[in-house]
């Protein structure tokens, strides 16, 4: 009985092993704009900014998505000039 249940986790995880490449996308090699403006920073810069800023800028902010953006996917807008 217990072969039963085997053969199929053991058929299952070959499958995935050989076919997992085709289905899941492989890494986007095209940096993003935050990337490319920050390059010097490998693991990510955080737009969060601390100190005080303007009412329009806080605007940008929300328009672009700025609090829900994750590295590398940030728009240059979060960033302060």
């Amino acid at each position: 009985m217990m072969a039963l249940h085997i053969l199929p986790a053991a058929a299952l995880a070959s499958a995935l092993t050989i076919f997992g490449g085709v289905v899941a996308p492989g890494p986007d090699d095209a940096p993003t704009e935050a990337e490319l403006a920050y390059a010097d920073a490998p693991y990510g810069v955080d737009a969060m900014v601390t100190g005080p800023t303007s009412k329009s800028f806080r605007q940008q902010q929300r328009v672009n998505g700025c609090d829900a953006a994750k590295w590398p996917d940030i728009p240059l807008a979060c960033f302060p000039e």
